[in-house]
């Protein structure tokens, strides 16, 4: 089991159970209720009478600490069955009450952090459902408190959101897979009649037509495509904006 790249300071605490007894397969965000640094969270982690701990803490500058590794329980969300499937992460905060803000960075590198958590540990997705079943929870799920604040609690669907566009990265697909004898809708304008010399202004909605010829790659107006896919009766002249293929 391995521990985050991210991290620039490491102070392990005393206060974790070595080691965990449950596979890591959740994410669990809390606040510092301060803009500590990564050092200063380090060092209140650091003493055994303070009886809590994180594995993770991020700065508003962005930094990342460890003060307990990913094999080891923290004591974090006062909750033993959360805490030995989740890694715990501390946020500071740039503004204090009521909104316990955190800085842009802070927020980015938290998606990122989340990301390579995930990415590390075969969490295919994250899924926040605002309750303890989903794998990202809060630490007010488990104990009367208002951590993690009501600003990060408000970015919850957006930090899972975020993270699965970097689990699952969604790719376009390029010009040159269209191709003769497809078929495509159409949304736009066709540009000219079969034998290409007539401007026209005929918009095709939500139609599906076939692809029968193709142009040049340099061509403004690529694709001629004919409405009843048949080898005759063009309907135009349309560019890559106009249609999607199915």
């Amino acid at each position: 089991m391995s521990n985050s790249s991210l991290v620039s300071y490491t102070k392990i605490s005393p206060n974790s159970t070595n080691p965990r007894n449950k596979t890591i397969r959740k994410i669990t965000i809390h606040h510092m209720a301060g803009n500590l640094s990564i050092e200063t969270c380090g060092n209140i982690f650091a003493s055994s009478s303070r009886q809590a701990s994180s594995n993770y803490g991020i700065g508003s500058d962005g930094r990342v600490g460890m003060y307990v590794e990913e094999k080891n329980r923290t004591w974090c969300s006062s909750n033993a069955t959360n805490d030995n499937q989740a890694i715990t992460i501390e946020v500071a905060n740039d503004r204090g009450a009521s909104d316990w803000h955190v800085s842009d960075k802070a927020l980015a590198k938290l998606i990122d952090l989340c990301t390579d958590i995930c990415q590390r540990n075969g969490i295919s997705s994250l899924n926040y459902t605002g309750d303890s079943n989903g794998n990202l929870t809060r630490h007010n799920m488990f104990a009367n408190t208002t951590c993690p604040g009501p600003y990060l609690e408000s970015k919850f669907s957006y930090i899972a959101d975020e993270v699965n566009k970097k689990l699952n990265p969604k790719t376009e697909e390029p010009i040159d897979e269209i191709k003769i004898g497809d078929t495509v809708v159409v949304n736009g304008f066709g540009r000219y009649d079969s034998m290409g010399s007539k401007p026209y202004t005929k918009i095709f909605t939500n139609r599906k037509m076939r692809v029968m010829k193709i142009a040049d790659s340099n061509a403004s107006f690529r694709y001629n495509l004919n409405k009843d896919n048949k080898n005759g009766d063009l309907d135009g002249w349309f560019s890559i904006n106009d249609i999607k293929k199915i």
